[in-house]
C-alpha cells in the first residue's frame, strides 16, 4: 500500500472503486492537463469520481511523479476481473482505462492504456525537463528575443508606411501638376488617401495578430504560465469561432446588408467629394452655388442614409420582431408629437439657406434688432449687437419678418449711408452741396469712388433740406462712420462760416449774433445792437 498523504492509493481500493462504478461514457471528456498541453483524456466517471475528478487526481499523481524524479517506465497492467487495464509506475496506479473511456475513444482497452502509458512517459520526462534553471534561463532569453522582433517590426511597418505615403503624395502631386486641373489633383488625393488607410488596416490587423502570438508564445515558454497560453488561444479561438459561426449563419440577410452599408459609404464619399469640389470653385454647376454645396450635401446624407435604412431594415437583426417594429412605431411618436416646432424652424433654416439670405460675419437688421451674424444653424441664428449682446432668433420668426443685409451689397457696390441738414435759404445751394461733399470725402470709412452725391429733399418754411449720400464698404462699422461723418460736417460748415438751422429756435434770442463759434467768425466782428421796447399803446 502506498501513502494516502502524497497522492497514492492502494490497489484493492481502486478495485473496489471500479468495481462499484457504474460505467458511462461522456461526450467530450475531462482532459489531464501538464504545463498547458494536454496528456491524456478521461470520459466515464468511477464510483462518485467524475471525470472531472478523476482528471485532477491523475493531474496530481503525474505531477507528483515528476518531481519525485521518478524515472522508471510506465507501463500498463490488465485487470480481467475488474474490466479494466490500469496505467502504472512501479507498483502504483496512475489512473485505470475503463470500458466506458475505450468506447468513447473508439480503440481498445489495451491500445488505450498504452497510448495513454506512452503520453504520461513523455509527460514526465518533460516536466522534469523544464523545470530546471536552465530551462528557465532559456526561456527569458526566448522572451526578450521575441518582444524584440515585435517591436522591430512595428517600427519598422510604421517607418514604412510613412515612407510610403510621402513617396505616393510626392509622385501623384507632380503627375496632378503635370495634367493639370484641381479636381484631378483632389481625386488623386482621395485615392491615396483612401488607399493609405487600407493599408493601415491590413498593417493592424497584422500587429494585433503577432501581439496575440507573442503573448500566447511568452506564457508558453514557462510551465508556471503554459496552461494560461493555452486558455487564451482557447478563448481566442471559441470567440472568434463562434463570431465566425454568426456571422455565416446571417450571411443570407446580412450579406444584403453589407453590400449596402458598403455602397452607401462610397455613394457618401463621392457625394462629399463633389460638394468640396463645388465649394473650392473646382467643379461648377449652374443649379448649385459653391455657399449652397455643404447645405445640399448634408440634405442628400441624410436622404440617402434614410433610404438605406428603409431598404435594409427588414434584413437587419430582429428587424422583423413585433418587439423592434412597436419601439420604432413608438420612437416616431412621440418625435412627430413633441418636435411640431423644432420642425417648423429647421425646415425655415433650410429655406434661409437657400435664399441666401445672409451669412455669418454679415451686419443685418431682423425685425427691431440690428447686429452682426454670429452663426446660423438648421434650428436658431445668433447675433451680436452693437452694444455687444447676443441675440438668439428662432428661423422660424425670422422666415416671417423683414430682413435688411447691410453687407450683401457693401461687399460689391458699397453701402449708401444718408443724414439729412437743413440750411437756411441765404446760403446758396451750391456752396452747401460742396461742403457736405467735402465733409464726406473727408471722413474715415467713406469711398471716394463711387463719389458721394446730395440731393435736396424738401424746400421747408424756414430751411431747405439736404440729403448726403456717402458710400462705403465697411457695412460693420457704419455707426461709428455715421458719427465720424457728422462731426465732420460740423467742422465743415462752421470753417465755412454757413449756419446749420437744425434744430428750428423757438426761444426769443438775438438773431443778430451769428450762431456758430467765436472762433470761426470773422475778425473784428461785432454783434449789432439788441433792443426789446414796449410800443406805447401796447400791453
Amino acid at each position: 500500500m502506498i501513502k494516502r498523504d502524497r497522492g497514492w492509493i492502494s490497489i484493492p481500493a481502486l478495485l473496489l472503486a471500479a468495481l462499484s462504478s457504474v460505467v458511462y461514457a461522456e461526450e467530450n471528456g475531462a482532459p489531464v492537463i501538464i504545463d498547458g498541453q494536454e496528456v491524456v483524456r478521461v470520459y466515464a466517471p468511477v464510483g462518485h469520481f467524475t471525470a472531472e475528478d478523476r482528471a485532477l487526481e491523475i493531474e496530481h499523481r503525474i505531477t507528483m511523479l515528476a518531481e519525485k524524479g521518478f524515472t522508471g517506465q510506465v507501463g500498463i497492467r490488465a485487470i480481467p476481473s475488474e474490466k479494466t487495464t490500469a496505467v502504472v509506475a512501479d507498483k502504483a496506479i496512475i489512473m485505470a482505462v475503463t470500458e466506458g473511456d475505450a468506447e468513447s475513444a473508439g480503440v481498445t482497452q489495451a491500445e488505450l492504456a498504452g497510448r495513454y502509458a506512452a503520453n504520461i512517459q513523455k509527460a514526465i520526462q518533460g516536466y522534469r525537463t523544464r523545470h530546471t534553471w536552465a530551462s528557465f534561463v532559456r526561456a527569458v532569453l526566448k522572451t526578450l528575443a521575441a518582444w524584440s522582433v515585435f517591436c522591430l517590426s512595428v517600427w519598422a511597418l510604421w517607418k514604412v508606411l510613412g515612407w510610403l505615403d510621402r513617396r505616393l503624395k510626392r509622385r501623384f502631386s507632380r503627375e496632378a501638376t503635370v495634367s493639370g486641373g484641381r479636381a484631378s489633383r483632389l481625386l488623386l488625393e482621395r485615392a491615396i488617401a483612401v488607399l493609405m488607410t487600407g493599408l493601415k488596416f491590413i498593417a493592424l490587423i497584422a500587429l494585433l495578430s503577432e501581439f496575440s502570438l507573442v503573448i500566447s508564445y511568452t506564457f508558453g515558454l514557462f510551465p508556471q504560465t503554459a496552461g494560461i497560453s493555452t486558455t487564451l488561444l482557447d478563448y481566442l479561438e471559441q470567440t472568434f469561432g463562434a463570431a465566425g459561426t454568426a456571422v455565416v449563419n446571417y450571411l443570407p440577410s446580412g450579406g444584403f446588408v453589407v453590400i449596402a452599408v458598403f455602397v452607401t459609404y462610397y455613394v457618401l464619399k463621392v457625394l462629399k467629394f463633389l460638394a468640396q469640389a463645388i465649394e473650392n470653385g473646382d467643379l461648377t454647376i449652374k443649379a448649385i452655388h459653391p455657399e449652397m454645396a455643404q447645405p445640399t450635401y448634408q440634405l442628400v446624407r441624410v436622404v440617402v442614409i434614410l433610404f438605406a435604412l428603409v431598404v435594409t431594415f427588414p434584413y437587419l437583426p430582429g428587424g422583423k420582431t413585433d418587439a423592434f417594429k412597436g419601439v420604432t412605431i413608438f420612437l416616431g411618436l412621440v418625435l412627430s408629437l413633441g418636435s411640431s416646432s423644432a420642425v417648423s424652424n429647421v425646415l425655415a433654416g433650410l429655406v434661409l439657406i437657400y435664399m441666401r439670405a445672409f451669412h455669418p460675419g454679415d451686419r443685418v437688421k431682423i425685425a427691431d434688432t440690428i447686429g452682426d451674424v454670429l452663426e446660423r444653424t438648421l434650428l436658431v441664428t445668433r447675433l451680436q449687437t452693437i452694444k455687444n449682446e447676443e441675440v438668439v432668433i428662432p428661423n422660424s420668426a425670422i422666415l416671417s419678418n423683414q430682413v435688411v443685409n447691410y453687407s450683401a451689397m457693401a461687399r460689391t457696390q458699397g453701402l449708401i449711408l444718408n443724414t439729412k441738414v437743413t440750411i437756411g435759404y441765404d446760403a446758396p445751394w451750391r456752396t452747401v452741396h460742396e461742403l457736405l461733399i467735402r465733409a464726406a470725402l473727408s471722413t474715415d470709412g467713406i469711398l471716394a469712388d463711387p463719389r458721394p452725391f446730395v440731393l435736396e429733399t424738401s424746400l421747408n418754411d424756414f430751411n431747405i433740406s439736404y440729403e448726403l449720400n456717402a458710400y462705403t464698404d465697411h457695412a460693420n462699422d457704419f455707426q461709428n462712420i455715421y458719427s465720424r461723418l457728422h462731426e465732420a460736417i460740423q467742422d465743415s460748415f462752421n470753417q465755412a462760416g454757413v449756419e446749420i438751422m437744425s434744430p428750428t429756435f423757438y426761444a426769443l434770442r438775438d438773431g443778430n449774433t451769428m450762431t456758430i463759434p467765436a472762433s470761426n467768425r470773422p475778425a473784428g466782428y461785432e454783434a449789432p445792437a439788441f433792443r426789446v421796447r414796449k410800443v406805447s399803446g401796447e400791453t
